[in-house]
């Protein structure tokens, strides 16, 4: 698995091979294959519309939304077009959503949603190519957290690094910063959110909260450094 899609995710189709589809992500242009069940054919002029809207996005862990007596689990992060506060309708299909969600314009302290949402995840297990609170990477735990907040990221931790303003020194984050982490060859491997001046929240074996200094992050409990700082950007 290299990655996931989210309920209300749009993508655009690049093959089909036998019972799978090879799919392009709109979010991020990620590419990968799905099971040709676990999606639905939009229209040229809906899936246009969708990819220039901004829609409501989900904020409860997981809640239910119905339609037709029919229960369908709506993960965090989840896209939810139209949405009106109860409603929201995709491919001319109508759901009921009585869950929390936030768009984009209704935000007015981008700093506090990250935090808030940032916490939802702890604990979650790590999962190479997650994007859920049933198992998520790093990459995809600082995606799907700035996805809620309408900035969209690249995939990998390598491909965010690019993004942003550069800091030079750790003393100068604010929370919702991230950081990256590289390996012994130099390479990005690792990143995290900013919680509090001197934590970061980052998806290491499971969602956590370390300390963080210019060395880089130090787990208390094993009382090591664990990853080694590269860089810090701010995109807020």
């Amino acid at each position: 698995m290299v990655s996931q899609l989210l309920f209300g995710e749009i993508f655009e189709v690049a093959g089909q091979k036998e019972k799978w589809v090879r799919v392009i992500g709109n979010w991020d242009k990620y590419e990968g294959w799905i099971d040709h069940k676990q999606w639905q054919a939009l229209s040229a002029k809906v899936y246009k519309k969708l990819a220039a809207d901004q829609p409501a996005v989900s904020l409860d862990l997981v809640r239910s939304a119905t339609r037709d007596n029919t229960h369908i689990p709506i993960i965090i992060g989840s896209t939810l077009p139209q949405f009106d506060g109860l409603n929201f309708k995709l491919n001319k299909e109508k759901y009921i959503y009585n869950g929390q969600a936030i768009s984009q314009k209704d935000i007015k302290e981008a700093h506090e949603v990250i935090k808030k949402c940032a916490l939802k995840y702890l604990n979650a297990p790590y999962l190479w190519g997650g994007r859920t609170p049933f198992g998520i990477d790093c990459s995809g735990y600082t995606q799907v957290v700035y996805k809620i907040i309408g900035v969209p990221l690249p995939r990998d931790a390598y491909q965010q690094a690019e993004h942003g303003r550069l800091l030079n020194f750790i003393h100068e984050v604010q929370t919702g910063d991230l950081v990256f982490f590289d390996n012994e060859e130099g390479n990005i491997t690792h990143t995290g959110i900013i919680l509090n001046p001197g934590e970061i929240i980052h998806a290491s074996g499971k969602v956590r909260i370390d300390t963080i200094d210019h060395y880089g992050i130090y787990n208390k409990e094993d009382q090591k450094y664990t990853h080694k700082l590269r860089l810090i950007r701010r995109l807020l």
